[in-house]
Order: C-alpha cells, then structure tokens, then sequence
C-alpha cells in the first residue's frame, strides 16, 4: 500500500520532487487564492539528473524528496531550464550537496546564474551550455534541450525525455494550483481554468513565439505522452489538450461577449456601467461586470483575452482616473494585450479628466477604440443611462462581429 511519503514516480526511475506551496497568494503581482507549486523531477539512470529546482525556502523539503528516492550527492547533472528564482533559488543548497555534478543550462541560462549566485560560490560550479537539438546520454535514456528564448525569459528552454517521451516544459502549459493530486485527470476542468489564468498573466504578451514554438515542436516530431511543467499539475491524459489550447490562446481567439470594466466613488460611474452592460445583455450577448477593487485583477486579464472588446469606466478625481484604473492599465499595458477594441466612459462633479487619461492610455500600447468616450456630470439622468444602454448594444454588436467563436 503506498503511503503519503512515497516517491511519486512518473515513469520508471522518473520522479516529481517537488513542493506544494498551499498559502501562495502573490506570485510578482498575480494573484494566485489556490496557491500553487514547484515542480521539480528526478531521473535516476547511470548519470542521476535534477530537473530544476524550488524556491529557496523549501530547499529542505526539496532535499527531502530527494532523499527518500537517492542520496543527493549521487546527483550527476543539474538541469536549469529557466534561472528566474522560483526554479533556481535552492541550487546553491543542491549544490552544496553535490558539488561535482554538472550544470546544463543555455549560454544566457548559465549567464543568469552567475549573476544571482554569485555569493554562493557558483564560480566552482561546472556548466555545460546546450541548444535546440543538443542531446546528453545519462544511461538508458537521452535528454534532448529544446531553446524557448523569451517564454518567458531570454535563457528559457525545456527538457525532453526522449525514451519516455515526457517533455519537461519549465513555465510552459504550467498554472498555479496548490493540490494533492499531481495529474490532469485528477483534477478535472480545475488545471484547464488554471493554465488559462496562468497564460494570461505571464505568457500573453509572447503569443507570436508561442506560435513559432508549436510550430517548431511539430518540425521535430517528438512524440509527446505528458507534459510536465515546472508549476501546477502534470498533464498525462491529453497532452496534445493543453498545447491546442495554447494554439488558440497565442492566436487571439476570442467568444462573443462584452465585458464591463470600472469603479466608482459615489455610485455614478456604476449606474453608467450596470446601464452599459445591460444593454449588452438585451442583445444575448454575454456580458460581464466587473468593479476593479471587488475582483481578481489576474481573472480579468484572462477575461479579457478571450473577449473582443471591452469598455473601461472611472470617476474622475483630481482631475484624474482613479487609481485603481491607473493601477489596471500599468498591469495591463505589461501584459500587452493584442487584436482588441474598447471604449471609455465615466462620471465627474467639478472637472473632467479621467476619459482623457483612460483614452491616451490605451492608445500608447494600441488597444483600437471604437468610438469616443461616454461621460456624464454628476449622477446620469434616465436619457444618460439611455444612452450607456445604446453603447452596449453596439458593443455587443463589435463582439458578434469580431469574436472568432471557436474557443473550446
């Protein structure tokens, strides 16, 4: 009978060694309330290899799992598919135990790791750096390097296991997702949810490279029985499931519907909104509302890339947008969403000022606005909300017209 300190084996000799980390909330400004993982995997053959490691503080729990499977000092090779510190921090703890073993990174990988561990000592470390096609034999099996410059990272790359076909995809088809389970068909729709959050907050703004990556796993014809990102679960039942998915994603397919963005100080603002998205609604578009300090920021952007076009709504305080929409756009602009239409809207009292911001703010990183901005003095009459009604059946006609309609 297994216990719960079993190893977790993948394949034969092929284990996750990784750590659950349940109380994640944050991970660099994008929300994550179900927490999240990191994914690292132990190949035992006649040359034992590390793929990856965690963030610094589970090194010990990291070297644990190791533990329980082999003794990490018989570690032969590290493989660092990626330097940013939530997969690299514990090599200096990795390496301390095993000082002999040798690095495989990519040059610029290599690069990034003498800058961030130059403190540890990681100029006795031994590297050997790797491209596109580079294979090392460690025994039974041969690792094949596949380069992923800018997803997300210049040094990125991913690791193939070429006789189990398991490709080690690094921040590639991963989520955030604290579980017990480390399977897709553990966890149901649960993983596909999560990786489309997860692709919109971190890997939206590479959608051409994602594309020319599909294209260039198609040209090296590696058949491909689980994917195994570097956070979330593993996926083992359809692999080919989640990179279709990333076709579309990268692609900018998006569904008929209108989402409603905004916040309000006294209730204007909102009144302008809830009219908007009703209008929306009467046409049976779908249409989503959305108050930017009672929602997840992360689930809007991925809200936002499955929708064609959206409308975006602030008081004006100080002669200004409220902050909280200076604070969305900054976020946004980072993520650069591509191929969408949008309109502005908004209340003041005494002055004006926020339509304006929000409009040049959106046309600096080329978000297509299709008309100009709806704002109103002080609380919307009955023709106002009028009005903001007539702007979301329009809008709702841009999402019949402009939505691909083909998202699974």
């Amino acid at each position: 009978m297994k216990t719960p300190d079993d190893p977790l084996e993948l394949a034969e000799g092929v284990y996750w060694v990784g750590v659950i980390d349940w109380n994640l909330r944050d991970f660099h400004g994008y929300e994550t309330p179900r927490g999240g993982t990191y994914n690292a995997y132990l190949i035992v053959d006649e040359k034992v290899t590390l793929i990856d490691t965690v963030k610094d503080q589970f090194s010990g729990e990291l070297i644990e799992n190791i533990s329980r499977i082999i003794d990490p000092s018989e570690i032969d090779y590290v493989v660092s598919n990626h330097v940013e510190r939530d997969h690299s921090s514990s090599l200096p703890a990795i390496m301390g135990l095993c000082p002999d073993a040798t690095i495989i990174s990519t040059e610029k990988g290599k690069t990034g790791l003498l800058g961030y561990y130059e403190i540890d000592g990681c100029a006795n470390w031994k590297f050997e750096t790797v491209k596109t096609g580079s294979e090392i034999c460690i025994g039974k099996r041969n690792l094949m390097f596949i380069e992923t410059v800018m997803l997300h990272w210049p040094d990125s790359m991913q690791t193939y296991l070429k006789e189990d076909h398991i490709l080690f995809s690094n921040d590639g088809f991963g989520q955030h997702l604290a579980t017990s389970h480390r399977f897709d068909d553990e966890v149901g729709s649960d993983a596909m949810d999560e990786a489309e959050i997860y692709y919109a907050n971190i890997l939206m703004p590479f959608g051409s490279r994602i594309l020319k990556y599909v294209e260039q796993l198609h040209k090296l014809d590696i058949p491909i029985d689980m994917i195994a990102p570097s956070h979330g679960i593993i996926w083992r039942s359809c692999p080919d499931k989640i990179i279709n998915a990333y076709v579309n994603w990268a692609s900018g397919k998006t569904a008929p519907k209108v989402l409603v963005i905004y916040d309000s100080m006294w209730g204007s603002t909102e009144l302008m909104a809830r009219a908007i998205a009703e209008g929306v609604r009467h046409t049976g578009v779908e249409a989503h509302l959305f108050h930017l300090r009672k929602n997840d920021w992360s689930m809007l952007v991925k809200e936002i890339m499955d929708a064609p076009v959206f409308a975006l709504g602030s008081p004006t305080m100080h002669n200004s947008m409220f902050f909280t929409l200076g604070g969305f756009l900054t976020y946004l602009k980072g993520l650069n969403p591509k191929g969408k239409k949008a309109v502005v809207f908004g209340s003041y009292g005494w002055g004006g000022g926020a339509t304006k911001q929000m409009t040049e703010n959106l046309e600096k990183f080329k978000v297509e606005l299709v008309e100009d901005a709806l704002q109103i003095k002080f609380k919307p009459t009955h023709d106002d909300l009028q009005a903001c009604q007539e702007l979301g059946i329009r809008l709702a006609e841009i999402a019949k017209s402009e939505s691909n309609d083909t998202l699974n």
